[in-house]
């Protein structure tokens, strides 16, 4: 939202904001020594610290483009050089706050908490998303119908969201509870730092063994091959729409071209408005369609629910379509379509993420898990790569329409997997 409003075209918007999925892709590989380097507390605190200080630089370095720079969707994205910059880094530490908190979560709590918690914990998790995908947004949108001034609109925004990071981080220092020794690792008997050197160098390399065993074990497990193309391409479709939607919502109605290239044709609506419908109502459906999926998989299986999440993935998808076509007026049909898709998605994600658990079952289930969800953002960074200059020379409605016609690789890989289902 803040490069769409800033006036970067497309497909450089697409691109440089896929490239912050790498981290996640990533963090498998620095997770082992999340384990040993320091405690999860000193992780999350210390994360905290990083995003904190990185929401800062954000909101000083962010750059101002010209009101008609900014109209005509002709910002370079080189001017955010440093916004990106820091991005990036802030993904990495996000990526590596997520390690450390799940290990954390464990550690604080005995299984009988974990499970009185975990519900409190998902529910925190959704309020998260709504406040940052829809209260965020929208005072953005407010800030921005005040002022008429965009990129302070977005600098506001981003100052609102450091002070929120160091409160949060600054009650951690005192309030997360010391569960782990500061030294985890196994001390030798031996004297001096020789023996401390000694143990971290053993810890390491079975660090890396288990690693490597983890590996080796995922991609020789029987339908390795058949697991990897459901987990790359299932949300096809939705890796498409997904990174274009939010432009789309506040792009300009009148399109027109320049260079060869379809800028425009969008609903027009305002920041708070898509803050709004998009990132409040419709995180809201997204969050009510995952709940709603996982009780109807719990008592049907993922065999007999796999069909119809397949459908509910992809089929509500075809309402931007209409969209585009009719650029309608009327905010409670686009609230309506908005809703609709995004129940849609999170009710058929559910097999997706069910499928995952099922394929990771084994020895090493929670490394072979982690391995999944790096395949499940790569399965969103492919189409995202490609996604803005496909829409860019095409137009919003044939973009749309090529994007759901990806569903037909939905349907004929869930063919597949079902096939090899269990009931």
């Amino acid at each position: 939202m803040l490069f769409a409003k800033m006036g970067v075209p497309n497909d450089q918007l697409a691109f440089f904001t896929t490239l912050l999925y790498f981290p996640w892709f990533l963090k498998g590989l620095w997770s082992p020594f999340v384990d040993v380097l320091r405690t999860k507390r000193w992780w999350i605190v210390t994360m905290q610290a990083l995003m904190t200080a990185l929401c800062i630089l954000l909101t000083i370095t962010l750059p101002h483009p010209s009101a008609e720079m900014m109209a005509a969707k002709e910002t370079s994205v080189g001017l955010f050089q440093w916004t990106l910059i820091f991005f990036i880094i802030t993904a990495f530490a996000s990526a590596t706050h997520d390690i450390a908190a799940d290990g954390y979560y464990m550690l604080a709590h005995d299984s009988k908490s974990q499970a009185a918690f975990v519900g409190i914990r998902s529910t925190f998790y959704r309020i998260a998303a709504v406040f940052s995908q829809g209260v965020l947004v929208y005072t953005a949108g407010y800030i921005e119908q005040k002022t008429g001034d965009i990129p302070l609109s977005w600098q506001v925004t981003l100052g609102v969201t450091s002070v929120i990071m160091l409160l949060v981080t600054v009650f951690h220092c005192f309030a997360l509870p010391k569960v782990e020794n500061h030294n985890p690792l196994p001390t030798s008997p031996t004297r001096g730092g020789e023996g401390e050197a000694k143990a971290e160098s053993r810890e390491t390399r079975a660090v890396w063994k288990e690693l490597g065993e983890a590996f080796a074990t995922f991609f020789t497990k029987p339908g390795v091959g058949l697991a990897i193309a459901f987990m790359l391409l299932y949300r096809l479709s939705e890796g498409f729409l997904v990174k274009l939607s939010q432009p789309f919502l506040v792009d300009a109605k009148e399109a027109f071209m320049r260079d060869g290239q379809v800028i425009g044709g969008g609903l027009g609506l305002s920041t708070d408005t898509v803050g709004l419908l998009y990132g409040t109502i419709g995180v809201i459906f997204l969050l009510i369609g995952g709940i709603l999926g996982g009780i109807y998989i719990s008592r049907r299986g993922l065999k007999r629910s796999i069909w119809l999440m397949a459908a509910a993935l992809t089929l509500p998808s075809f309402v931007y379509c209409y969209l585009s076509m009719a650029q309608p007026e009327s905010l409670w049909l686009i609230g309506t379509a908005v809703s609709f898709e995004q129940f849609g998605y999170g009710f058929g994600f559910t097999a997706y993420m069910l499928y995952m658990m099922y394929f990771s079952e084994g020895k090493y289930k929670t490394a072979h898990y982690a391995i999944c969800t790096a395949f499940m953002a790569l399965s969103m960074m492919i189409p995202g790569f490609v996604a803005g200059a496909l829409e860019m020379a095409v137009g919003y409605t044939t973009f749309f329409w090529i994007a759901n016609a990806c569903s037909i690789t939905t349907f004929a890989i869930t063919y597949f997997v079902y096939k090899k289902l269990e009931d």
